[in-house]
């Protein structure tokens, strides 16, 4: 059964996940847009989606709305819309960070269909990873909805607790800085060694592509890719012995504990700031 997807935000991750569905045939006459700026609707009006400066309107026509504003700004945007969306009761799919359903519940009221999620900014080159968790109130139909819109720009996962979220945020909503501050290095490295600029970074990015295909692709784990990678006595095996030396696997999961803490922290910050 077809379905129509409105936008409440019109940046980049609304723009991402928008040209991903009309990348996988989408029809745009299923697309709504809001934003209160001009400028920001431009290039939707263009591919033939509606837009809008009325956030009521939109949800008048959606049967999913995503949620796609600054965390600070959710709840003077969802609060007009209460009466509405007791009237229509749209599927939410919240892409804004750290905040919880239940203080989606509180701004909008009820016992409504949700859906929290949390993408990455490879979704703006359809690579993204995206988790997301369902409330009680959702039915299959609308979670395959929800999982269609996330999974037009790369991959889509389901957490059974809402808690597992922050886990979501620190692996790869935050994953991706990871992986240019393990780049950065490389290829400041390389420059180190002698090579230039261009070189260090050509070489730097085609082997983190070039890796991280090959594990997709893999039939085995990462574990085994690097093992089939390290020759004992050689190269890769002396570089290794440095990283493991110096703790890196324990410094991930320090990193990564930190930041989910902190997905915690600004998640109850923001929940209080609503009540």
């Amino acid at each position: 059964m077809s379905y129509c997807v409105g936008f409440i935000g019109a940046g980049n991750m609304a723009t991402a996940l928008a040209g991903g569905l009309l990348a996988h045939n989408f029809s745009p006459e299923r697309l709504a847009m809001s934003d209160p700026r001009p400028q920001a609707l431009e290039e939707h009006a263009a591919k033939g989606i509606f837009t809008t400066h009325d956030n009521i309107e939109l949800v008048r026509r959606s049967d999913v709305v995503v949620l796609a504003v600054k965390p600070q700004v959710v709840t003077e945007v969802l609060i007009p819309l209460r009466a509405i969306w007791q009237e229509r009761q749209p599927l939410l799919l919240s892409i804004a960070a750290g905040i919880t359903l239940s203080g989606l519940q509180n701004l909008l009221g009820g016992h409504l269909a949700m859906v929290r999620a949390m993408p990455n900014t490879p979704a703006l080159v359809q690579c993204g990873a995206s988790g997301y968790f369902c409330s009680d109130a959702v039915q299959e139909a609308q979670r395959r909805q929800a999982h269609e819109i996330l999974a037009a720009v790369g991959v889509a996962l389901r957490v059974e607790q809402e808690e597992l979220m922050d886990a979501v945020t620190a692996l790869s909503g935050s994953g991706p800085a990871y992986c240019f501050l393990v780049m950065e290095a490389m290829q400041a490295a390389g420059m180190a060694l002698g090579l230039d600029e261009r070189t260090a970074r050509a070489l730097t990015l085609q082997t983190a592509l070039g890796a991280a295909q090959m594990a997709v692709t893999s039939a085995v784990g990462v574990d085994e890719l690097r093992r089939r990678v390290t020759s004992p006595g050689g190269t890769t095996e002396a570089a290794l012995a440095v990283m493991n030396g110096k703790g890196l696997k324990d410094i991930f999961a320090q990193a990564m504990q930190a930041a989910c803490s902190r997905a915690t922290e600004l998640g109850e910050m923001l929940q209080g700031s609503q009540v």
